[in-house]
C-alpha cells in the first residue's frame, strides 16, 4: 500500500448501497453495510463484469454477468459461477476461481479513504 484515496464521503452513501468509484486511474467499488465500509476492485475477475451492477446480500455482491460472488470482508470466492456441469468444469479450467481484491478503508471526519 502506497497511499490513502479518497472513495467518497459517508454522507453519500447509504447503508446496503454500492457505489463505483474512479480514483488513481482506476475503478473501485465502494459499499456501505451495517455502518462498516467496504472497498474492492469493480470488475469481476471472472470475465470483468461491473460488480456496481451486481446483487449485495450482506456482505456478498454477486456480479451481473454470470452469478460469480465475493465475499467484501476479504475477498475471497464465494461462488465462480452459476454453471453446472460440463460448461463448469471446462471454465475452471481456462479461468480458475480468484478472489477479488479488497482494500483496507479507514475514515477521517466524513471522507472515506481507501489504502492502495
Amino acid at each position: 500500500m502506497s497511499e490513502w484515496l479518497e472513495m467518497g464521503r459517508i454522507s453519500d452513501l447509504k447503508d446496503g448501497v454500492m457505489k463505483a468509484v474512479a480514483a488513481a486511474g482506476r475503478e473501485f467499488l465502494l459499499v456501505r453495510i451495517g455502518g462498516q465500509y467496504y472497498v474492492a476492485d469493480k470488475r469481476c475477475p471472472h470475465m470483468g463484469g461491473d460488480l456496481s451492477r451486481g446483487q449485495l446480500q450482506g456482505t456478498v455482491v454477486t456480479c451481473p454477468r454470470h452469478g460469480s460472488q465475493f465475499d467484501l470482508q476479504d475477498g475471497h470466492v464465494v461462488r465462480w459461477t452459476t454453471w453446472t456441469g460440463l460448461i463448469d468444469v471446462v471454465n475452471r479450467l481456462v479461468r480458475s476461481p480468484r478472489p477479488i481484491r479488497t482494500y483496507p478503508v479507514r475514515l477521517d471526519g466524513d471522507k472515506v479513504l481507501a489504502g492502495i
